[in-house]
């Protein structure tokens, strides 16, 4: 459900938003559901929710959040005047929705999740998430030997300590 309200500045005439998720809605193409002065709320579209098992962990983390939410991707629509909004995708996915902020062509938006909705996902994330076995990795290229970069090289001159404040040489410069 995307919101139309007067703009704020004089550069922007109408201030677009998601709002609201219609779980269960049927097909429409930017309806009308509500007009309240210059304020309008319209079912833009449908699109499915698709939930995979490779995103388990992406979900795990959105439902873990302070306000489980759905992410709303919308692209400019150059056909239609009255809505310069296409939505693309609907995603639970947070990581996904963050790869779509790196980008300047659309427009991301969290609207909060419905219970029945966070059920679902919740229920999905239950029998398809395996937790992944934290493995450390072994650092490459390892120096075993002790010694640290240029500290004692004699191919390094150095007239004093290398961990010595420069103070002294700060003083001697005033």
């Amino acid at each position: 459900m995307m919101r139309k309200t007067p703009g704020v500045t004089r550069w922007a005439k109408w201030a677009w938003r998601a709002v609201d998720v219609l779980p269960g809605a049927g097909p429409a193409r930017w309806k009308v559901l509500r007009t309240e002065g210059q304020v309008t709320d319209y079912h833009a579209a449908t699109v499915p929710l698709e939930l995979f098992v490779s995103d388990t962990e992406a979900y795990v983390h959105e439902l873990q959040a302070r306000q489980p939410s759905i992410y709303v991707i919308l692209s400019p629509d150059e056909t239609s005047p009255e809505t310069p909004w296409k939505l693309s995708l609907a995603t639970a996915s947070p990581y996904e929705a963050q790869d779509y902020c790196d980008s300047s062509e659309v427009l991301v938006e969290k609207v909060p999740m419905p219970e029945g909705m966070l059920a679902w996902v919740a229920d999905f994330v239950n029998r398809h998430h395996e937790e992944e076995e934290f493995v450390k990795r072994k650092r490459k290229n390892m120096n075993v030997d002790g010694d640290q970069d240029g500290i004692g090289d004699p191919r390094i001159v150095q007239d004093s300590d290398v961990y010595r404040s420069p103070r002294r040489r700060r003083e001697s410069m005033n």
